[in-house]
């Protein structure tokens, strides 16, 4: 009935990618090495987004 309401996959990793890129933005100021962390973890999800199409 809602079906319309549910997110695709790709707007699922969207949503995941940028608030991985903001949370890396802020740890730079802090620490470093977890904000390398973060970016990695958005570089994966970045690359299953771009396997999608």
């Amino acid at each position: 009935m809602f079906g319309f309401l549910k997110k695709s996959e790709k707007e699922k990793l969207k949503a995941k990618y940028e608030k991985l890129i903001k949370d890396a933005y802020k740890l730079s100021h802090v620490d470093r090495k977890a904000s390398d962390l973060k970016m990695a973890e958005a570089q994966e999800v970045l690359d299953q987004m771009e396997a999608l199409n």
